[in-house]
């Protein structure tokens, strides 16, 4: 008990020195450091990158996916996960179950992650657990609305086929690489005594377990950032809230904005829609946000989640004894200490390499639709963290440099699914050589479907948009 103490509060005080740590202060600022070095500049953006994590990240989405993923290996039982999931399982089933269910959770790679290593471990196939951890990110509702209008209708189908269609195919592909290997851990589960008979019927699970998804789809809820601005010359303008500062805002147009300006000498520039301007808080009367369903939602988020974790609890006491809630919380902190050091690790390692390859360089690398672009955006969302729909402003600001329409499929495809600390966890709940396949298929699959669209629709989305149109950014919540 003393060493899980420890354990517990070293991962309380990480976090606490990640979320206070006084990054924004001009000591910390990355491009004004004494030394000005490179290294030095994107040691201080893996900081900054952790500091967002812990913020923005940690607490309202990696938390309740291990709570869910704790329940998952305690309430659910054996037989039905083998039974719709499992090696023996109808294959059409399992496969369309795994490929879609990302489509309810809203969430990103590292909340899947908890869930395919507690249905993994539960007794889930190779090939299902792969296609859901695949395809569960990169098709969530929310992304791929998102995706259609920021980056375009044809980019938005693509990526919920390309998901669907390559997530089951990496599945069977996966498994019939390891198809004696997985023979063996079925008959090793099949073989382990049946656990006693549940205490509660299953749809008392069920209900936990759906109350806690809903808890994570509000407690991640994202702010679209599109606003309505009244500045103090009475100028009304929509953009798209990017960066706030203390003193200013960073805004990406939705419209033409003709600005005055008074100092040293009067001076008009013409802005156009999709540019990125500085706007000083004290020029601006009134800010608020564009009224939709979805900024509803935003608004109401806490309230929604609170409701959500009340009924957890009610639940618990209801339905759960002793020994049910110990043994939860024992498969949670489980789950915790194989996630997180991992998943705070590979951000700060994918924080450092940000910084080391900035946008412009990475967008030379994918400027066209040839094989090698596609391979090398492929490759490269493999690598780099995407949290819940972050990677499609990331990707139209690549677009913007010269990135190519395939190349951009490929990175949608790749980058959601995989990151270095997704691999990191994947490693540590399948292996070596099974995370070997699996992230090379993943690449081997995006780069196919990247020059395949390539050919097909070769125009960038975001360069051709036309005027009045242009793609707006989103500033995610999680």
């Amino acid at each position: 008990m003393g060493r899980e103490l420890k354990t517990f509060a070293a991962f309380v005080a990480i976090f606490l020195a990640a979320y206070f740590m006084p990054l924004a202060t001009p000591k910390f600022e990355p491009g004004t450091h004494p030394t000005n070095a490179k290294v030095t500049r994107a040691i201080i953006e893996a900081f900054l990158l952790l500091q967002w994590y812990a913020r923005n990240h940690t607490l309202a989405c990696v938390v309740p996916a291990l709570f869910i993923a704790g329940a998952i290996t305690t309430f659910l039982s054996k037989e039905s996960v083998l039974k719709h999931l499992g090696p023996k399982a109808n294959k059409v089933e399992a496969y369309c179950v795994a490929s879609v269910s990302g489509t309810v959770l809203a969430v990103c790679s590292c909340s899947v992650l908890p869930v395919f290593a507690g249905i993994y471990r539960v007794g889930a196939g190779l090939g299902p657990a792969a296609c859901f951890l695949y395809a569960g990110p990169a098709i969530n509702v929310l992304a791929v609305f998102l995706t259609a209008r920021v980056l375009g209708f044809e980019l938005g189908v693509a990526r919920v086929i390309g998901a669907i269609v390559f997530g089951i195919i990496v599945g069977l592909l996966i498994a019939l690489i390891f198809r004696k290997s997985e023979e063996s851990r079925t008959a090793a589960t099949m073989a382990m005594p049946d656990p006693p008979a549940s205490k509660r019927p299953l749809w008392q699970s069920a209900a936990m377990l759906v109350a806690m998804i809903a808890f994570l789809v509000f407690s991640d809820w994202f702010n679209p950032g599109d606003k309505h601005l009244q500045l103090a010359d009475g100028t009304k303008l929509e953009a798209t809230l990017e960066h706030e500062t203390l003193g200013h805002y960073d805004l990406r147009l939705k419209q033409p904005w003709r600005e005055r300006r008074h100092s040293p000498k009067e001076l008009i520039v013409d802005h156009q829609p999709g540019e990125v301007v500085r706007i000083a808080k004290a020029e601006i009367v009134s800010i608020q946000d564009v009224d939709t369903w979805v900024t509803r939602i935003y608004h109401l988020r806490w309230s929604l989640a609170g409701a959500m974790g009340v009924l957890v609890v009610l639940m618990s006491l209801a339905w759960l004894d002793k020994s049910d809630f110990l043994e939860w919380m024992g498969n949670t902190w489980t789950f915790s200490k194989l996630l997180i050091p991992l998943l705070f690790g590979g951000v700060f390692v994918v924080g450092f390499l940000g910084a080391m390859l900035p946008e412009k360089q990475v967008a030379a690398w994918v400027g066209d639709n040839s094989l090698f672009s596609n391979l090398a955006a492929s490759v490269v969302g493999c690598a780099f963290y995407f949290a819940t729909l972050t990677e499609i402003p990331i990707l139209e600001a690549l677009m913007k440099h010269g990135m190519a329409s395939g190349p951009a499929l490929a990175l949608l495809l790749a980058g959601p699914a995989l990151s270095i600390p997704s691999i990191l966890v994947i490693r540590s709940v399948i292996g070596n050589l099974k995370t070997l396949v699996f992230v090379s298929l993943v690449v081997l699959m995006a780069t196919i479907a990247g020059t395949a669209y390539g050919a097909m629709f070769p125009d960038n989305p975001v360069i051709h948009a036309p005027q009045g149109t242009a793609a707006v950014t989103i500033n995610s919540g999680g």
